[in-house]
């Protein structure tokens, strides 16, 4: 989303508050440089706020395989002068990963009776698109015929479509239904009448408007949204449901992958994690697992970063870890889990890869082991790991982490012990106030050069509510331009520093306005739209304008790491022969400034500055109201060394510059 106008209909914007007098601000082309990680700025997904089951993926159907601990969650009995009884049967032998089913005997000779499922906070239809229905099913007793019907929030009829299930043995059943009515809350019912019982599984209904039209796939306009970004990297899937709130229910990737129907549904760790919160029907039913996380890097041209449990539980709950004997057994997923992404089609989880539609590698190059985790326990079982993976695969980077905390003793006690190891990356983690990130825009500038690189794989601007005012009443509203702005700052000093930081994510991602558990995050939706977050456009800026390699930004001799509220950082893209150059004034009133080139001269033509502000720091993005605070675009003129900008209050501004 960006307008392209003519700079004097930009002046509101680049102009606002009285400008500063002139100041030189200088790019030294020709002066040393750092390689940009092509991996400098990516996504990191975790399943919180329903950013999986209810979000990104599209499956319409809660609780599709009555396997919630509540097993007709989601589900109500619907007679419409019918009668009848459902009777959950679990089959324990041979059906481990899905024991559960339905058993609906029908009595309704001249009604109907039936299920209706509510959703994930209701199902969003639009008029005129198709969806696909599909369920397992075994006809046991008479003689029933079905009925699919799509229903508003008032239980009105929007469409239907007959289905049945005559055969005596579990088939599979499909069906298609058109919306004729766009509905934000709807839901479905699906009626049996007749006389006689059936058995019923996974039932399920898809858009057929999924990403790329994959039946049974993901949500297109969130990814949409993500392939909008230009991703260096997915980060999956987590964050802390990587650890559980014990071991029994972290996340193992093996029971991710295969047919939807064998994938192993657990409760969600963020189902009670907050009580003001705590949704209580939050589960993760698998169908976006380890497969589809990386065919989505692939998809968006993105490198795929799976984060592995180590054997530790989350610290902040139950604190468990693995037997030292049992560590072996973590240590092995891993290394199996490089042969299903890279393996030949003839290993075993290379021939998984290919069944499941794949048969090419993935071509991972990179994983990380624990979470957030700290302590010497951590330190023990992550050499572990190290010394098993880089003898069996060397050329798999590994991320290491240094904890939930971005300075104090664990933090530093494991960077001690990561610094002297062959760790590639070490994970950092920032959730702080707005004036923390300004404070830390040069953090990295005399950080150590020798040992790992920097990964800051979680970091997002808490904006608190001042004392004695009310928080606006909308989900979004923790996602204010002060919060975006103050990212903006921070984000110049990773990429002045891109010879050390080499992936960034903001985090979380998505988020339900409906069902959500933690805020802010980058992208907003609800059942039909989705929103990006003045934070998503700071992002999106970042990554769309990444270029190859660093240049030197100074003014009077310094760089620009908050002196008189400005922030500045640069580079060039050597293919395309371009100069991106992102200033960010923290400030009310307007800075000028004379761009001069050392080592290269401006192309012929006019160069653009793209602008990210608001008429005020507390603005937002919201669902009914999406381009609040967006970019803009101008045109301005380029000399041959100098580029006049004006960089206005309170924004960020990407100027790109042609050279030659």
């Amino acid at each position: 989303m960006k307008r392209i106008i003519t700079f004097v209909a930009t002046a509101f914007l680049l102009l606002a508050g009285a400008a500063s007098f002139s100041q030189t601000m200088t790019l030294k082309v020709n002066g040393p440089q750092s390689e940009v990680s092509p991996t400098m700025w990516g996504i990191f997904f975790e399943d919180i706020n329903f950013s999986a089951d209810g979000g990104i993926y599209a499956e319409l159907i809660k609780n599709r395989s009555f396997e919630f601990t509540e097993p007709m969650m989601g589900w109500k009995e619907v007679k419409k002068e019918g009668a009848g009884n459902i009777l959950i049967v679990n089959r324990e032998t041979g059906h481990t990963a899905n024991p559960r089913y339905a058993h609906i005997t029908v009595t309704a000779d001249k009604g109907s009776y039936g299920l209706f499922n509510e959703g994930f906070r209701g199902m969003g239809f639009k008029k005129g698109l198709s969806y696909n229905f599909s369920f397992l099913a075994r006809s046991t007793a008479g003689k029933v015929s079905g009925k699919l019907v799509l229903v508003d929030d008032k239980g009105t009829p929007i469409g239907a479509v007959a289905v049945s299930a005559e055969d005596k043995a579990w088939k599979k059943y499909t069906a298609t239904v058109t919306a004729e009515r766009t509905v934000a809350k709807g839901g479905v019912q699906l009626l049996f009448s007749g006389t006689g019982a059936l058995d019923m599984d996974m039932v399920s209904l898809f858009p057929q408007d999924t990403w790329k039209q994959r039946p049974g796939g993901l949500r297109n306009d969130l990814v949409q949204l993500l392939a909008d970004l230009h991703p260096g990297f997915v980060r999956f899937p987590g964050g802390c449901i990587v650890e559980g709130r014990d071991l029994a229910n972290r996340y193992q990737w093996k029971k991710t992958v295969g047919k939807p129907e064998d994938r192993t549904l657990i409760v969600n760790r963020w189902n009670t994690e907050f009580a003001h919160r705590a949704p209580g029907d939050y589960f993760q039913s698998y169908g976006l697992g380890f497969f589809e996380y990386f065919q989505l890097s692939e998809d968006i041209g993105a490198e795929p970063l799976p984060i592995l449990n180590c054997g530790m539980a989350c610290q902040f709950n139950t604190g468990e870890v693995a037997a030292d004997e049992d560590v072996e057994a973590y240590i092995q997923d891993a290394l199996d889990l490089i042969e299903f992404a890279n393996g030949a089609t003839t290993t075993e989880w290379g021939q998984l890869r290919a069944e499941m539609g794949h048969p090419a590698p993935f071509n991972l190059k990179l994983m990380g082991v624990g979470n957030e985790q700290w302590d010497s326990q951590y330190i023990a079982r992550y050499q572990r790991f190290e010394e098993v993976l880089k003898t069996k695969h060397p050329e798999i980077k590994l991320v290491s982490s240094v904890g939930p905390f971005s300075s104090g003793e664990r933090f530093d006690y494991l960077w001690s012990k990561l610094k002297p190891s062959k760790a590639d990356l070490v994970d950092e983690h920032y959730y702080m106030p707005p004036e923390w990130f300004l404070k830390n825009s040069a953090r990295y500038d005399k950080y150590e050069r020798k040992g790992p690189k920097i990964f800051a794989g979680e970091y997002a601007a808490h904006v608190k509510v001042p004392q004695g005012k009310k928080e606006t009443d909308t989900a979004e509203g923790r996602n204010t331009w002060e919060s975006a702005l103050a990212e903006a700052a921070f984000m110049t000093g990773l990429e002045r520093n891109a010879d050390l930081v080499q992936m960034a994510s903001y985090a979380p991602l998505l988020a339900h306005v409906d069902a959500w558990q933690w805020r802010p995050d980058l992208i907003w939706f609800d059942n039909l739209r989705s929103v990006g977050t003045p934070n998503y456009y700071v992002q999106r800026l970042f990554a769309n304008n990444k270029g190859t390699h660093t240049v030197s930004v100074t003014s009077g001799n310094r760089a620009l790491t908050g002196q008189e509220g400005i922030y500045a950082s640069a580079t060039i893209d050597k293919q395309a022969r371009k100069i991106l150059l992102k200033v960010v004034n923290t400030t009310d009133k307007a800075a000028a400034y004379t761009i001069a080139l050392e080592g290269a001269v401006a192309a012929t033509g006019t160069a653009t500055q793209e602008v990210l502000t608001a008429k005020a720091k507390s603005d937002i993005n919201t669902l009914d109201a999406p381009s609040v605070v967006i970019p803009v675009t101008a045109q301005i003129k380029a000399g041959k060394n100098k580029v006049a900008i004006t960089a206005g209050a309170n924004s960020l501004n990407v100027i790109t510059i042609p050279y030659k």
